[in-house]
């Protein structure tokens, strides 16, 4: 009986411990003319667990009308044994199904956008820095590049800072090459939220998406609907 208990004692705080410990997601992308790079790594416990996501390589395949896309994952600061790579080859066709999954799956995402508001204002922005280099070889059409660029990059600095947290000033920059055609960007950001949000989040999903769009005569009572958190 002792022993049980102490199980039972021991998964709890195993149980407690996920829930309040913090997942840092941080993400890196550069775009210099036609080579992309992504990485994604999480992090928990400070950093002592951290599994990376790489995605070097995306380019139009020469043989047929499709695009190559090529990661890599693995645990730890560098790819050992375990790294796994996996090349995709996405076609028309899977763009098109793809596309038509994702406007199915928007129509649900109109219903639930109050569990993931709720879960947005939970996630807090810890560094968010974007700066690009941009030439089209002429000198008027790249200050009009420039200020378009200006404009969608507050565009998204402003939705960021009304559904999440910002905790440091975010650093943008756009510098124009008038003597060459030329796109560079840079972008790296760091979020953190608490696995407990995410897991409720999850859970009231599933919830909502199992009982399908909710009714009319309901639909007064889930926006009042008040979200449990972790604190």
């Amino acid at each position: 009986m002792f022993w049980l208990f102490l199980v039972l004692l021991i998964i709890f705080f195993f149980l407690l411990l996920i829930i309040f410990t913090k997942l840092t997601i941080y993400i890196y992308y550069s775009h210099l003319n036609d080579n992309d790079d992504l990485k994604i790594q999480l992090r928990v416990f400070f950093g002592l667990i951290k599994y990376n996501i790489k995605i070097p390589l995306i380019k139009v395949d020469d043989d047929s009308p499709s695009v190559v896309v090529k990661g890599s994952s693995y645990m730890g600061e560098s790819p050992g044994e375990d790294v796994e790579t996996e090349v995709k080859q996405v076609t028309k066709e899977d763009f098109l199904t793809r596309l038509q999954n994702s406007k199915d799956l928007l129509h649900k995402v109109f219903g639930m956008n109050v569990i993931v508001k709720k879960f947005l204002q939970k996630i807090t922005i810890k560094n968010f820095e974007w700066h690009t280099l941009i030439g089209v070889g002429d000198a008027a059409h790249t200050g009009m590049m420039t200020g378009a660029l200006w404009s969608i990059k507050g565009g998204v600095i402003g939705v960021l800072s009304h559904y999440m947290r910002l905790k440091k000033t975010p650093q943008l920059s756009v510098t124009p090459h008038f003597q060459a055609s030329v796109i560079h960007t840079k972008l790296t950001c760091m979020f953190q939220f608490r696995i407990g949000h995410a897991i409720l989040a999850g859970l009231k999903l599933i919830k909502f998406w199992k009982g399908g769009k909710p009714r009319q005569n309901s639909s007064k009572d889930f926006r009042d609907e008040k979200t449990k958190s972790v604190s």
